[in-house]
């Protein structure tokens, strides 16, 4: 039997045709377009120069650690349960005594204003309007008041600190934290000395940076990155003198490689808020961190830019919880790129997990709005995870939810 045909009628068309209300803001146009975070990371791409973008991608050596944290979370199965009233989905609780709007925050990350000149300030005002805790590294580009005046008295703020040689100048900055409103010290451990950032070395990468042949060329790509450097307050760091060398340097020269348990022990007894141990990356560190009365440890292999091939925190993560999960809060960072990660990150028994790369890719891509859209972004994957899962709160996440799928087995002696 033919089809029967006619020709289109104009009452039938026209309820077909839906034109979009343009939209003359290109920042808010490119933000809104953006359906994930890898859309924001190519959106950064375009607007960074290679070296301060390379500086945010990039890992240590061969880069296998960070490509395996972020294989680990791609092989995840979820087991959904049906017919759960999901109609309502609570994504906060408890985090460190306070409440966390969401189960994620941002992590401490260095250099920030070379990734754009708001830095810190973009990240802090929106970890604090999303009520979630923003973490300020000890290498900020951000001084620690400033940061704490732009989250408000709403923000909840961390202070990470790298301990140096110079134990006085160390301590000077936890002081200035705690005095501050800073709630939480989060203690890193895994610097000894530099990584091989091999990136930054082929790059040349410095603070402040240096315009060579190479970047210059580099500036007409994009022109308006080094206008918005070059008119605004000159990168530096807020806690350091200005260093004109590169960052390997800059670790290996100021950086304590004698830090141990004594030195940990001696710092809890100076602070007086909640203390985080982050680069645990063994059961043992974690119990010993636990034993020391630690209020929660971070497993971390510090984004995959300090030890190559070391461990996956989020396969580590079922290991420490047995071991030390009620006795304190266990945390996770590294390869972290989307809320259906976080999800499974809770259900596995993390409390807590950190976004470093994500947020720096929306903040290249837009400044504090570029933050916001990436927040926006997980608190769907978030909520849209748990509600396929048939999960209203996160409470009701375990490991029954999740399947580690298996790659890299150890092989038997």
């Amino acid at each position: 039997m033919s089809t029967k045909r006619q020709f289109p009628r104009p009452h039938d068309i026209l309820p077909l045709i839906r034109f979009k209300k343009p939209d003359f803001n290109a920042k808010r146009r490119r933000l809104n377009a953006a359906l994930t975070i890898a859309d924001l990371r190519a959106i950064a791409k375009q607007r960074t120069p290679r070296a301060a973008f390379d500086y945010t991608e990039g890992a240590a050596e061969g880069e296998l650690s960070l490509a395996r944290a972020r294989q680990a979370f791609e092989d995840v199965e979820f087991h959904p349960a049906i017919l759960r009233d999901v109609s309502k989905v609570d994504t906060g609780w408890d985090v460190l005594g306070k409440r966390s709007a969401l189960p994620f925050g941002i992590a401490p990350t260095g250099f920030t204003r070379m990734m754009h000149t708001e830095g810190e300030t973009a990240g802090a005002g929106a970890a604090a309007a999303a009520g979630i805790p923003f973490a300020l590294s000890t290498m900020g580009t951000t001084p620690i008041e400033e940061v704490a005046a732009v989250g408000g008295p709403e923000g909840r703020h961390w202070f990470q600190l790298y301990m140096w040689k110079d134990r006085d100048r160390s301590m000077a900055l936890v002081e200035r934290a705690a005095a501050a409103g800073f709630d939480t010290l989060l203690v890193t451990v895994d610097v000894p000395v530099a990584g091989a950032r091999l990136r930054d070395k082929r790059n040349g990468f410095a603070i402040p940076p240096a315009i060579t042949a190479r970047t210059f060329f580099d500036m007409a790509r994009k022109p308006h990155w080094w206008f918005d450097m070059l008119t605004t307050e000159p990168l530096s760091f807020a806690s350091l003198n200005r260093w004109s060398g590169t960052v390997a340097e800059l670790l290996d020269t100021m950086f304590d490689p004698t830090v141990d348990y004594a030195d940990l022990a001696w710092i809890k007894e100076q602070w007086p808020g909640k203390l985080v141990v982050k680069g645990v990356q063994t059961v043992a560190d974690a119990k010993a961190c636990a034993d020391l009365g630690v209020d929660a440890v971070t497993l971390s292999n510090h984004g995959g830019r300090q030890l190559d091939r070391a461990p996956v925190p989020f396969h580590l993560l079922p290991r420490v919880v047995k071991e030390v999960g009620e006795d304190i809060e266990v945390h996770l960072d590294t390869g972290i790129m989307s809320g259906a990660d976080v999800v499974a990150s809770v259900a596995l028994g993390a409390r807590y997990t950190m976004i470093g790369r994500a947020y720096l890719y929306g903040l290249m891509a837009g400044g504090r709005d570029g933050v916001d859209r990436t927040i926006a972004i997980l608190r769907e994957e978030v909520e849209r995870t748990m509600r396929l899962l048939g999960v209203a709160a996160l409470e009701e996440l375990e490991p029954g939810h999740v399947t580690q799928l298996q790659r890299l087995v150890p092989r038997v002696a």
